[in-house]
């Protein structure tokens, strides 16, 4: 397997678990029965996660746009996003 498919498959795990850790910070924002201070922390998780997973798109996006690509960056964004997306799976538990 190339770097540069290896690049690929990175980034798109980091794409789809930054997705799956702002969906369920937005799930968790959502409920009702939960303080104001803890609405809007899980508000801010969302915000973010969202926003990391627009710079792995635009990432990914440039990767197969025109085939520059940097194997460490992805593999790093990959695992901070898989364990952001393990991190709010916890904490679900605790709200």
């Amino acid at each position: 397997m190339s770097s540069y498919s290896l690049a690929l498959f990175a980034l798109l795990a980091a794409l789809l678990a930054l997705s799956f850790a702002s969906g369920l910070a937005i799930e968790l924002f959502l409920r009702k029965e939960q303080s104001s201070l803890a609405r809007r922390s899980w508000l801010a998780l969302a915000s973010g996660a969202l926003i990391f997973a627009l710079q792995q798109g635009y990432s990914l996006e440039l990767a197969v746009s025109t085939g520059i690509h940097d194997l460490r960056q992805a593999a790093l964004s990959a695992v901070a996003a898989l364990l952001l997306a393990l991190a709010m799976y916890g904490l679900r538990r605790l709200a």
